[in-house]
């Protein structure tokens, strides 16, 4: 295993946006960028740029019909997503309990406290 690529995968994740979408289109199927937008709030020039990034990392197919762009989450991360969700429900408490985890989440909280200054 590459610790880079793995890395890779979590940080298409862990950006909030794409994270929406990406939890968007697992519970609704297909939208296009209008319809994510409107359900999600946010500017269509966010969504775009985020779903440029989940295009080229793989994580979504688009289909032109018509005009529209439609999206969805490809067959395999929809299967991977699923899995890890899985696991992530098994093993929740022992994460959030976890106090190596919570050490690390408070040194960056810390460090994002100094820069806001």
């Amino acid at each position: 295993m590459i610790y880079g690529s793995w890395k890779l995968f979590a940080d298409v994740l862990s950006n909030k946006t794409r994270f929406d979408i990406v939890t968007l289109l697992r519970k609704e199927g297909e939208l296009n960028v209008s319809e994510i937008c409107k359900r999600l709030g946010y500017e269509q020039s966010r969504v775009s740029h985020n779903l440029k990034c989940l295009l080229n990392c793989g994580f979504v197919d688009v289909e032109q019909r018509g005009k529209n762009r439609i999206y969805r989450i490809s067959d395999e991360v929809k299967r991977i997503l699923d899995e890890l969700e899985e696991y992530i429900a098994e093993y929740e408490k022992r994460l959030v309990s976890c106090g190596v985890l919570r050490e690390e989440r408070s040194e960056k909280d810390a460090i994002l406290e100094d820069v806001v200054r």
